[in-house]
């Protein structure tokens, strides 16, 4: 069977997500992991707090966007293989949504955005801020472990001659422009 391609919108908003999000695991792990000097950490926090901020509505249009497409393909014409991808796909973008909420529900000041704007702190019990701090922290391990199994996906359909990264350019193949 084959899938209608993605549209414009879903590849910007595909990778605007994968240079956010590992931007912001990459470098929040190495801060976390590693002995950095404090300067460095504050500065990881602060641009990861206002990055990942201003990602929220991007992330919310990704997910509304992903929902169509994947009802346009129809559930009764979806492989094993098919089924299996799309619930790991709604994973992530749970785990995501999980990362992203625990990220804004840990923070024990004001979110500063790039000192442009400030949203005020939204818990102020420790005790909830300290489990958000924990499944956030939890969260961002099992999102790193599902994008390890994405990018093993896409190595996979590349190597088998299933093109994924190519559905993901902006380039239109000839073989795209024949069935449309």
């Amino acid at each position: 069977m084959r899938r209608p391609g993605y549209s414009g919108q879903q590849k910007i908003l595909h990778w605007l997500s994968v240079i956010v999000i590992l931007w912001a695991l990459i470098s929040g792990f190495y801060v976390s992991l590693f002995d950095v000097p404090l300067a460095i950490k504050e500065w990881v926090a602060f641009v990861n707090v206002s990055l990942t901020t201003l990602y929220l509505p991007f992330f919310a249009l990704r997910v509304y966007l992903s929902f169509g497409y994947h009802r346009s393909v129809g559930v009764h014409n979806r492989s094993l293989a098919e089924s299996l991808a799309l619930f790991v796909h709604r994973l992530i973008y749970l785990v995501i949504g999980v990362v992203l909420v625990t990220g804004i529900l840990m923070m024990d000041r004001a979110i500063s955005v790039f000192d442009l704007f400030f949203i005020p702190q939204p818990l102020d019990n420790p005790d909830f801020i300290a489990l958000s701090v924990t499944v956030h922290v939890w969260a961002c391990l099992l999102l790193a472990l599902l994008i390890a199994l994405h990018v093993t996906a896409v190595i996979k359909h590349e190597v088998s001659g299933r093109s994924v990264l190519e559905r993901m350019s902006f380039r239109v193949s000839a073989d795209w422009k024949k069935n449309d």
